[in-house]
């Protein structure tokens, strides 16, 4: 996978917040190492690390990797990451080993500059997009380097692997600190309007930590549900609780200048090989889905369809897929940047789409699958509001805001909520429609309930099941063999179809399927 370099995105958008006169601290000095604690005030700090970390894997790795292997996207020429070939160690190496190098030790810089100040307003947002992006890693991953991490200045150049489960068990604390810490903060120091999410905005941030506390407790719930019952209940009461609507998301909206624009507009900016995937499109389709049009545009040769939208199948081999390039849709146009270098789709503005982290839709169906399964101190009686309440937000998310449209597509017979065992099948297929540009969440979703169970390897795939998890870092194997090595013996081989804590139990959930579906046991 290929990593735009960032020095240019950077810079532009620690000066597009310059110019928008937030702490002069936080902007100033913004061509110093970003990596120096010594040199490089906060503001600019925060502005790299957010703009690394949310192209990193809302880019990349999104766009490439988990979107193909969720089957949101699919595609049409060079195949190797749908059919899996080119999801293996070279290919990924990339991410994991810039993410520390980067963008994780610029938050742990913020982290420490911010408690030498007391400033809750600068750790704690810091502390949050390290846990947002630690979680991204160890999901695809499993054991990683983590409460040895990031120590290099202090001598720890070979960090030991930490099992996923205490992993996230360091995440929730971590996040549990910073809420709390943000609500009793009571210094004016603020990141300002060099926080790219929220504007120094702490209500919003501790909304935010709560929220991805409540992402990470739903993850175990096959594995320990007293403990995601237990901080299912914390998150949803946590101070200032959890994202209370659309205006709540947890997203960059990029300036769209040329330098610093939205990821998926700027790989379609001059590629051609991404189409909307079959096993997307058929749920949308059937389902007279509104967000269709926005999701995806119309196939070049319409005529052979009685909607003008259609789908390709994964996983094909490059002299298969081609045929499809005019057979099926391309991304919707708010991803498009206007001219591209093979025909004009969209607009300008999509260069400024805002990538989402987490939206109040997601928080939405977590609780409405919580509550059908009774945890978190919610009820079942109350999964079918909140499921509503859930694709509301989704549509409204996505523009679709008029009430009758809203209506029609809730009253579908496939949409309109069952409850039980169907309910939370319906909960989770619908959950995975939402998170449509969020492939990371997505592919998580979709190994812990196996829905939808129309995910399937293509017919040129490397292996006969989706992926669990990715393969290490080729540099580990030199640089830290002997902790990798531990940490494979723990986990198990170095491969995709190790599953990772969380995922070693799939027969828990209630929409489990088969082995054939849901993939090889642990």
């Amino acid at each position: 996978m290929k990593i735009r370099p960032l020095p240019r995105l950077v810079a532009g958008l620690a000066l597009i917040a310059a110019s928008m006169g937030c702490n002069s601290d936080a902007l100033t000095t913004v061509n110093d190492n970003p990596n120096n604690p010594t040199d490089a005030p906060p503001g600019p700090l925060f502005t790299s690390a957010v703009a690394n970390g949310v192209r990193r894997w809302m880019g990349g790795y999104d766009f490439t990797e988990t979107s193909a292997v969720v089957q949101h996207l699919a595609m049409n020429q060079y195949t190797d990451e749908d059919r899996y070939a080119g999801l293996r160690a070279s290919a990924t190496t990339g991410n994991l080993d810039g993410a520390y190098a980067n963008e994780l030790q610029d938050l742990r810089q913020l982290v420490v500059k911010g408690q030498a100040q007391s400033a809750p307003g600068i750790w704690g947002p810091a502390r949050v997009m390290q846990s947002w992006e630690f979680q991204v890693m160890t999901d695809a991953f499993g054991d990683l380097p983590y409460s040895e991490a990031l120590k290099g200045d202090s001598g720890t150049l070979a960090p030991k692997y930490d099992a996923q489960k205490d992993i996230y068990a360091g995440l929730l604390s971590a996040l549990t600190t910073a809420a709390t810490g943000m609500a009793g903060a009571s210094s004016t120091i603020t990141l300002g309007n060099a926080d790219p999410i929220y504007g120094g905005n702490l209500l919003r941030w501790q909304r935010f930590a709560n929220s991805l506390r409540a992402r990470l407790a739903l993850q175990l719930v096959n594995v320990d549900r007293a403990t995601a019952d237990a901080q299912l209940r914390a998150a949803l009461t946590g101070p200032g609780g959890v994202l209370q609507s659309n205006a709540d998301d947890a997203k960059l909206t990029w300036p769209g200048d040329g330098v610093n624009d939205n990821p998926w507009a700027v790989n379609l900016k001059t590629r051609d090989d991404r189409r909307m995937s079959r096993t997307l499109m058929t749920v949308l389709l059937s389902t007279n889905d509104p967000r269709t049009p926005v999701y995806a545009q119309p196939v070049v040769d319409s005529t052979l369809y009685r909607n003008g939208y259609g789908g390709m199948p994964n996983g094909l081999l490059a002299d298969s897929a081609g045929k499809w390039t005019r057979l099926a849709s391309r991304p919707g146009a708010i991803f498009f940047p206007g001219v591209t270098t093979y025909g004009t789709y969209g607009s300008a503005s999509g260069l400024s789409t805002p990538s989402y982290l987490m939206t109040y839709a997601e928080v939405l169906f977590i609780q409405a699958e919580a509550a059908e399964r009774g945890l978190g101190g919610l009820t079942a009686g109350q999964a079918g509001t909140l499921y509503r309440a859930a694709i509301t937000a989704s549509l409204e998310q996505w523009g679709i805001t008029t009430p009758s449209a809203v209506s029609a597509f809730l009253a579908q017979p496939d949409v309109a909520y069952k409850g039980g065992t169907d309910g939370l099948k319906q909960i989770a297929v619908q959950k995975w429609v939402a998170l449509y540009g969020n492939g990371p969440q997505a592919w998580n979703d979709w190994r812990r309930t196996c829905q939808p169970s129309t995910i399937k390897p293509g017919p040129s795939a490397v292996v006969s099941y989706v992926p669990r998890r990715f393969y290490y870092s080729t540099n580990e194997a030199s640089s830290n063999a002997a902790n990798l090595n531990d940490a494979i013996a723990r986990q198990g081989p170095d491969d995709f179809g190790t599953r990772v804590y969380w995922d070693k139990n799939p027969t828990a959930a209630p929409t489990y399927v088969d082995a054939a579906t849901c993939g090889p046991a642990s």
